[in-house]
């Protein structure tokens, strides 16, 4: 087993995760380690091409489609909107120009009727939300990132911790860190890391019973030439209570192809026993009942079932409704485990659990917790 040592260690590659390297490197602490699972960063931040690749730093920047966090609200989060202008991206206004559709039971057909806009406005980035991730990333040192590595234990060893995690070939390494940033969501964390020794019960309890952002969902995106539900007078947008998607909202990107996008409303459980081809042709039916046959064949489409993703959604996740649910103490006051264990991912910020904004804000207190205790004093 190799075994290797930092002062910091890092247990996640998403927005928090990436974040917290960033914040850590700003404040001349390059002495740190970041794990993720995936073969690469962004976590539930997901922003595909039309021709289907998967997050990646060569992936076509202006015609991406999120799978993941679509939108923010520069407004409610000024900490993200900040470092969105700080880091340079091009951030655009959501489309909501138009009337939209309703579908208000099974039994009756669309009727159109008007749209209303956000306010204050939601703001997408040009690219997909991934170009967040990529940003940070590319101002860290890249050589303390470490993906593919899923981490399976955490444990307690006298004045360290050792972070224990296992490669796509099964090999075994260990990171000896002075403390450990947790960006993984804390369900998750839960069910699959073992603490040693375990984690006070409370903790546990209340992180097995944190909702996990889109752990339940799944997304529909629909791409096409042109926004052609524009030209008749439509803002993409549209409520369904037929299905198989809920809530729908134009996904185009400027300067790239059009796009709507859906939620399923069709709970996770029912679309386990569905054929991905039948899923999709249904909603390829549901685009064309409202917005017309040109809906009904798109050039590119692709859905993300986060339900599916076992680095998202655990068991627990199966029948639960998303939801940004008061979060978790993201430290522990007393006990084996304090000053050596903080959660910084999402679901545990106090003001945006469960969004964009919230990975930033989590990621930012977390930081400053460890470095409040600083490892001298342990």
């Amino acid at each position: 087993m190799t075994v290797c040592s930092t002062r910091v260690a890092i247990v996640g590659g998403g927005l928090a995760g990436v974040y917290a390297a960033y914040l850590l490197e700003q404040r001349g602490i390059t002495d740190y380690v970041l794990l993720e699972a995936r073969p690469a960063l962004g976590g539930r931040i997901q922003s595909l091409s039309p021709k289907g690749r998967d997050f990646a730093l060569a992936a076509p920047r202006m015609d991406r489609f999120d799978l993941g966090p679509t939108w923010y609200w520069p407004a409610f989060q000024p900490e993200l909107d900040q470092l969105v202008r700080a880091l340079g991206l091009e951030r655009f206004e959501q489309h909501e120009s138009g009337d939209m559709v309703l579908e208000r039971s099974p039994n009756e057909k669309p009727i159109r009727t008007f749209g209303y806009g956000s306010s204050p406005p939601s703001m997408r980035l040009r690219g997909g939300m991934a170009t967040l991730v990529e940003a940070l990333h590319g101002s860290l040192n890249a050589g303390r990132t470490a993906v593919g590595q899923k981490v399976q234990a955490v444990r307690l060893a006298g004045r360290h911790v050792d972070v224990v995690s296992r490669d796509a070939a099964g090999a075994l390494s260990t990171l000896r860190a002075e403390q450990v940033l947790l960006a993984v969501p804390p369900r998750l964390a839960h069910e699959s890391i073992a603490f040693s020794p375990p984690l006070p019960a409370p903790i546990a309890r209340t992180w097995q019973h944190t909702a996990t952002w889109m752990a339940p969902h799944a997304k529909y995106v629909a791409v096409y030439d042109t926004p052609f539900w524009r030209e008749a007078g439509l803002s993409g947008e549209a409520r369904s209570a037929r299905g198989p998607l809920g809530e729908i909202h134009d996904a185009s990107m400027p300067g790239g192809s059009a796009a709507l996008f859906g939620f399923f409303a069709v709970p996770a459980v029912v679309r386990r026993g569905v054929a991905q081809e039948a899923l999709i042709g249904h909603c390829r039916a549901q685009f064309a009942r409202l917005f017309g046959p040109q809906a009904a064949a798109p050039r590119a489409e692709f859905i993300k079932d986060w339900a599916l993703d076992e680095l998202t959604a655990t068991a627990s996740d199966q029948e639960a409704v998303d939801g940004h649910a008061s979060p978790p103490p993201a430290t522990i006051a007393d006990g084996d485990w304090r000053a050596r264990l903080v959660g910084v991912g999402s679901e545990w910020s106090p003001q945006f659990p469960g969004y964009v904004a919230g990975a930033i804000e989590a990621a930012r207190l977390g930081v400053q917790a460890i470095l409040a205790e600083q490892p001298a004093a342990l």
